[in-house]
């Protein structure tokens, strides 16, 4: 589901219960003006069960929502403000929105260029092994002359020619199932510096969410810990867990030696000493920020660096089929001397 659609969707619910609807009722209704997809589907699910009178708790845990929502719906009911929880759900949300809607801008220029570049070596593949390939060994051994040095070079390498399309294609696939296969996303995109700047924010993002509604620090830290099973910050979480387990108080001393929350992450909410909340809120601010910067700098980068690849991709495999053409240059060259 859209994280847009997701956070419009809880800034309207939330606007309906402040004005006295009761939630399934408020589900009902938004739910009649939103287009068909998971998200309605899901919604008209959990809006059934709590019609049928199933509590709150059982009509979520089918649901094919994210946990940090379930969990923060149920922790709003708990402290009676649902709506407050809502509203910050959607801002959370929205944030994430505009971070990743960077990040696979920044990300898409160069899969469409790495996948031009592998339509156009598959084109230039089948055009020499089809067409211009046979006629022209035929033609350039009949000659009966010596080859200049660059159409050998290019008759020997145009013998593999379907490598070049095979090793792009390959590399189109693998780059796609990183970018948007979640699982790989986060074993692998987070050692980007935009990546990991955004990965921080949203661990610091979901850690302020859940205190700032009155879920203790370590139950927090273990269902965000959860919710990062597929980064490098799963192993930090569980150290901080195993920490306040021994009996850790400070957070500089929980949060000591991390693989991947930076020592400015820790540095930021150690300083606000135990309010922990206005801490790790500072630091969502902080790594959103950069986030957002840094993204829009490899942007300005990425967009120059791809398209210089996708030239030398059509220069280098057009410099191969010409020099096959070397030959009767030179020969027209020979006849023109000789009249």
């Amino acid at each position: 589901m859209k994280n847009d659609e997701f956070a419009f969707f809880n800034q309207q619910l939330a606007a309906m219960l402040r004005d006295g609807l009761p939630l399934e009722g408020a589900l009902r209704r938004l739910c009649q003006e939103m287009r068909a997809g998971l998200l309605r589907n899901e919604l008209l699910a959990l809006e059934t069960d709590l019609a049928k009178g199933t509590p709150l708790a059982d009509a979520l845990a089918p649901r094919q929502l994210p946990e940090l929502y379930k969990r923060m719906i149920l922790v709003g009911v708990k402290s009676g403000d649902l709506p407050g929880a809502l509203t910050m759900l959607a801002d959370y949300f929205q944030r994430q929105n505009n971070i990743w809607t960077r990040l696979k801008s920044m990300l898409v220029y160069p899969l469409i260029v790495m996948f031009v570049a592998f339509l156009i070596s598959l084109m230039l593949a089948f055009l020499w092994t089809c067409v211009i390939g046979p006629t022209m060994q035929g033609v350039i051994g009949g000659m009966g002359m010596q080859m200049p040095g660059a159409t050998r070079f290019a008759f020997d390498t145009l013998q593999v020619i379907w490598v070049f399309p095979v090793v792009l294609g390959i590399l189109f696939v693998l780059v796609a199932c990183v970018v948007f296969v979640p699982g790989l996303r986060g074993k692998y995109l987070w050692r980007l510096p935009a990546f990991k700047e955004a990965t921080v924010a949203r661990i610091a993002s979901s850690l302020t969410l859940l205190l700032k509604n009155g879920v203790n620090l370590p139950d927090t830290i273990g269902l965000v810990q959860q919710l990062e099973t597929s980064t490098a910050a799963a192993a930090d979480l569980q150290q901080w867990q195993g920490k306040l387990a021994a009996g850790t108080v400070k957070f500089s001393e929980v949060a000591a030696s991390n693989q991947m929350i930076p020592p400015l992450f820790v540095w930021v909410v150690a300083s606000a000493g135990e309010d922990l909340v206005a801490g790790f809120n500072r630091a969502a601010e902080i790594y959103y920020a950069r986030a957002i910067y840094r993204t829009e700098v490899a942007l300005y980068s990425v967009l120059p660096i791809a398209s210089l690849f996708l030239g030398a991709v059509v220069l280098s495999q057009a410099f191969l089929v010409l020099s096959m053409f070397l030959p009767f240059i030179a020969m027209i060259s020979n006849l023109s001397g000789s009249e």
